[in-house]
């Protein structure tokens, strides 16, 4: 009983931590513009905006392998609860 308070904790950390991930690229995604420049007076514009994106990829890339990894733990956790309420009689 104690383990499975042990993992479930883990899996609600991990949670906390896709939630906590996805409104940090929400408020980072505040500072991207949505317009492409082209023009020469908006050159220091283009710099920022690449950034911006490029962070906003590695933010999307992290929160997928999170989600995934959060994914299958619940999954798993969910199998192991099912199967000591089934067979610990």
């Amino acid at each position: 009983m104690t383990n499975q308070i042990t993992f479930v904790s883990l899996w609600i950390l991990l949670v906390l931590a896709v939630l906590g991930l996805a409104l940090y690229r929400k408020f980072t995604s505040t500072q991207a513009d949505n317009y492409v420049h082209v023009s020469e007076g908006e050159a220091r514009l283009i710099s920022h905006q690449v950034a911006v994106n490029q962070k906003i990829e590695k933010i999307d890339r992290l929160g997928e392998t999170l989600t995934i990894i959060t994914l299958f733990a619940g999954l798993a956790l969910a199998c192991i609860y099912v199967y000591s309420a089934l067979y610990s009689r």
